[in-house]
């Protein structure tokens, strides 16, 4: 499950990497720049609009995958028991005999 997740988390970042890359603050980044077809179709506001969402969608996206990966980890032992069974391995050992 572990890896289920971390590859998800890496088609995320891939994707959101992809997003921001091509906006432009000045709204004449790389979509301006693919053809033209798509500012006939869209026009540009809308196209920054759908970059936009696209930005926030995959980065909600890879919050929730973060946060829900963690569930799915497994730890062997926790603090607590560690200390449990150190106390127990002492109480139970043979104290040396010293040699004579």
């Amino acid at each position: 499950m572990v890896i289920f997740f971390s590859v998800l988390v890496v088609l995320v970042c891939v994707c959101l990497g992809f997003f921001i890359l091509i906006q432009n603050p000045k709204g004449g980044g790389l979509s301006g720049n693919v053809g033209g077809v798509g500012n006939q179709l869209m026009g540009v506001k809308q196209t920054t609009d759908v970059l936009e969402k696209g930005t926030w969608i995959f980065a909600s996206a890879l919050v929730i995958l973060a946060l829900t990966s963690v569930m799915f980890l497994k730890t062997k032992h926790s603090a607590a028991t560690e200390d449990k069974s150190l106390i127990q391995q002492i109480n139970t050992s043979q104290p040396a005999t010293p040699k004579k």
